[in-house]
Formats: structure tokens, sequence, C-alpha cells
């Protein structure tokens, strides 16, 4: 699952992968604090439902992203790996810095729920160039 390597002369295919390894960061960022909002709200399952339907929203454009990295050659060993750590512990390091951490919950749940955290909208640019190269 995304293995190999771009090869050197395609920078633009590189951007391109670490653009799309982003989409995964995306999904990392949402269960990262929808996990985190359940466990300190008192297990409020309004968080496992808002990742589940965010999952299923976006499932199909991270299937796109995964096939367009491979037709473009892969990621680097360990990509993957980074996108996703770096999109938790960017989400997480706004909630500490977050005064009012329930508050901070209620609105990640509802940008979650009301489709602001969708890949789609979130990644609208690398998105639509993965659906130009996966059309061809």
């Amino acid at each position: 699952m995304l293995t190999g390597g771009v090869a050197k002369g395609q920078d633009g295919d590189a951007k391109l992968v670490g653009e799309l390894m982003a989409f995964h960061a995306s999904a990392a960022i949402v269960s990262a604090m929808t996990s985190h909002c359940y466990e300190t709200t008192g297990l409020d399952t309004a968080y496992e439902q808002a990742n589940d339907n965010w999952y299923l929203r976006n499932v199909g454009f991270l299937d796109l992203a995964d096939r367009v990295i491979e037709r473009l050659g892969g990621g680097t060993p360990g990509q993957l790996e980074s996108a996703e750590t770096y999109g938790g512990a960017q989400i997480m390091a706004a909630y500490n810095q977050a005064g009012d951490k329930e508050g901070f919950c209620r609105n990640f749940l509802a940008e979650v729920e009301g489709g602001a955290m969708d890949i789609d909208k979130q990644l609208s640019g690398p998105l639509k160039k993965a659906q130009e190269i996966a059309s061809q």
C-alpha cells in the first residue's frame, strides 16, 4: 500500500503526492479529535457518530488519493504515517491551547457534522487534480 517512490525529475508529482497525503492527515485529525472529545465529554456518542459519518462521506476521496498516489509512483517510505502523525499532532496542539476545551470539542463536532472538515471542502484543489488524473 502506497509504497515505492516518485522518480527524480517528477517534482510536480512528488508535490501532488504530498498534497494527497494530506487527505490522510485530515482523516487522522477527525479520528483523533472525535475520539479525544468522546472521552473527555463523558462518552458522548455524538462524537463517534460524527467520525463514522465523516468517514462514510470521505472514504471515496481517501481511496481516490491512494489510487492516484500509486499511479504517480507511490509515496516515500513512512510518508503516510508522517502525514497521519502530523495531522493528529496539529489538532491536539490546537486543543491543548484552547482555553475552553469543552467549547473546542463542541465547535469541532459542529464542523465535522456540518461537513466543514470534509476533504472536498478542506482540500478541493488537490482533490480536483486527483480527479483529473484518475479520469485520464
